[in-house]
């Protein structure tokens, strides 16, 4: 049995993750859902990037955890891909993207986003420093294997973002293909998050260097429309 600790994406918090994690846990896994800095309530509006990577190093290292499975869900790629830089060798046996964004050095999330996105994003931020995912954008191209009030319902859920963690730009000492531990990447299939010229899978994957790819059908919010799939996937790409 593993021990896996999974992080959220933007706009949630790891309490989101708990259908997830439970259906892991029914196999016999340990799994952590922490929320990230930034994302819980009372947070600072402008915390960085580099707070929010801090705050998994902190809770990995408080909670004494080793030989983790580290999972990141799409923002949570930025996160995990710093922590694996920062932490001591032996921590990670494995590095899990889902549907993700990979960087590599000096690059922030923004720069692996259509220029539409950060548009409305830079506009949104200027009142206190956070975005917030529009509800249609979130209905169609994240949770669209959902009815429109399981979609709502999720929403609802939602936390605003604080954008620093979009702009900031991350630093490692190496690219992700570099790094020691094995690495996979989960690729819903109906994700359309990304448009179709910019796609998760392999636009994002191939920067991992050797990796393991797993594939489902669903759409980026499928830990919320099948966390049974999404947690049987995570499985798999956790697996030795």
């Amino acid at each position: 049995m593993a021990t896996y600790v999974i992080v959220h994406g933007a706009w949630h918090h790891g309490d989101l993750m708990r259908p997830v994690a439970a259906h892991l846990e029914e196999e016999g896994h340990t799994v952590h859902t922490p929320t990230i800095r930034g994302n819980a309530p009372g947070d600072p509006k402008r915390t960085s990037l580099e707070d929010a990577i801090g705050s998994i190093v902190a809770y990995i290292e408080a909670e004494s955890l080793f030989d983790i499975v580290l999972v990141g869900h799409s923002y949570g790629g930025m996160v995990i891909t710093g922590v694996a830089d920062r932490v001591r060798p032996g921590t990670i046996r494995r590095l899990v993207y889902w549907n993700a964004f990979v960087p590599n050095d000096g690059e922030a999330l923004n720069d692996l986003v259509p220029d539409y996105f950060t548009a409305m994003f830079d506009q949104m931020s200027e009142a206190d420093g956070t975005v917030m995912m529009p509800f249609p954008i979130w209905r169609e191209a994240l949770t669209n294997d959902m009815s429109e009030e399981e979609s709502k319902a999720a929403y609802d859920r939602l936390v605003p973002q604080p954008y620093r963690t979009f702009t900031d730009k991350i630093s490692l000492s190496r690219p992700p293909a570099a790094f020691e531990m094995p690495k996979s990447y989960i690729n819903f299939t109906e994700d359309t998050g990304m448009p179709s010229n910019m796609p998760w899978h392999p636009r994002l994957s191939a920067k991992l260097g050797l990796f393991r790819l797993v594939q489902g059908s669903g759409s980026h919010g499928v830990g919320f429309s099948n966390p049974a799939l999404a947690a049987e996937r995570i499985a798999t790409a956790g697996r030795d």
